[in-house]
């Protein structure tokens, strides 16, 4: 009984990453002669069991670590994949699953959960080094600089924590008083020159020292009727910062002060692109927007029906990005037009990453892709075909 249960297991998972490889959306654009390939290698589904009750939101950016590929589900946890042989090295349960993109140091993974806690994983043995219990949710992405690592949770409190350790260092608690909605996510913080910028649910933007948590300034920025979330992490570039508002604005602040330079109408909950003298960034309308880095002038702007555009990233001088309930997309970065796009099925909510030509993410189903995007010439497409 137990043999003839493993062969129909292992025929159901063969059957699925067959059919995966051939029916995901592979595609190539042509141009001026040259011919873009985007074509899937590797499709994986991280669930441990299938789920049959509601949809979670998987959005973790897959870790790339040495040769293997970390990634997190928002129903079991965390799980280790070997890049060649594609096999599980090895797996970690996380009650109530993982939704935060983490951070890395050497063989450690520093990761929020939706339980409630924070945890330092040894992503060589998949062990659990320490766990700080925050008693709420945390999704958002914690940040690590000199063995200190902050984070926010679900409370919108911010905490400082001893990386080795475990310990708290400092927390700073803020308490939402607007009464109103707010939106499933939380904000990144950034630091520069011992200042921690955080982006809170009320709307606020709130500088605090680094090494105490005690606050700098303070600014409002969304005063929206109906979300006024700050869940995009603040992009520091030389003396300002920029700053994704929900349903609102995306603003451009002085880093020093607190105080508006300029504004642009594309807020979204995502954390904007700076490349050169240029600005990317989604909005909560379905919008990607191009805009100048100087006064936040609308350079293009392209729509989707397909949900929202996740975080754009960089790609081989092309912005990498994705629809949250449609394909993962390569945009030229000069006027926004296609240059390749991969349909995984059930949208693209986690930020991918990337290793050379090889794209890698989680859908939202809870499969993880690896995919090859890269200008091919004829004998090679034919090759593949």
């Amino acid at each position: 009984m137990i043999s003839l249960v493993f062969k129909i297991r292992f025929l159901n998972t063969l059957l699925f990453l067959t059919a995966a490889l051939l029916l995901s959306g592979c595609s190539t654009f042509e141009r001026q002669g040259q011919t873009y390939n985007v074509h899937a290698f590797w499709v994986q589904d991280t669930l441990k069991q299938p789920n049959h009750k509601f949809r979670k939101i998987n959005r973790m950016t897959p870790v790339l670590h040495k040769n293997s590929v970390v990634a997190g589900n928002a129903l079991d946890g965390l799980v280790a994949y070997d890049m060649r042989s594609r096999t599980e090295l090895w797996r970690l349960a996380i009650p109530q699953g993982i939704e935060s993109s983490g951070a890395v140091v050497r063989d450690t993974l520093f990761v929020g959960s939706n339980n409630g806690r924070v945890y330092s994983v040894d992503m060589s043995k998949g062990s659990i080094n320490w766990e700080f219990d925050t008693k709420s949710e945390v999704v958002a992405e914690p940040l690590l600089d000199e063995g200190v690592l902050y984070f926010i949770s679900g409370t919108q409190s911010v905490y400082a924590v001893d990386a080795s350790t475990g310990k708290q260092n400092w927390i700073y608690s803020r308490q939402d008083t607007s009464g109103g909605m707010t939106v499933r996510g939380g904000s990144k913080p950034a630091l520069s020159n011992g200042v921690l910028y955080n982006g809170f649910s009320d709307g606020s933007l709130v500088a605090l020292n680094a090494k105490t948590g005690t606050e700098q300034w303070e600014i409002t920025l969304n005063r929206n009727t109906r979300f006024k979330d700050i869940d995009s992490s603040p992009v520091i570039d030389e003396d300002i910062l920029l700053i994704n508002s929900y349903d609102d604005k995306l603003y451009c602040i002085s880093k020093d002060k607190g105080e508006i330079m300029w504004s642009a109408p594309f807020g979204g909950p995502t954390t904007p692109l700076i490349d050169g003298d240029r600005i990317f960034s989604g909005s909560s309308r379905g919008e990607l927007v191009s805009l100048n880095k100087k006064d936040g002038a609308l350079l293009w702007k392209r729509d989707t029906s397909r949900g929202i555009f996740i975080e754009p990233s960089l790609f081989n001088s092309l912005v990498l990005t994705g629809e949250s309930q449609g394909k993962l997309l390569m945009l030229n970065k000069i006027d926004g037009s296609i240059t390749g796009s991969f349909e995984p099925g059930r949208g693209v909510f986690s930020k991918p990453s990337i290793q050379q030509n090889k794209i890698y993410f989680i859908s939202g189903e809870g499969n993880l892709y690896g995919i090859e995007a890269r200008y091919q010439d004829k004998s090679e497409i034919d090759y593949l075909k």
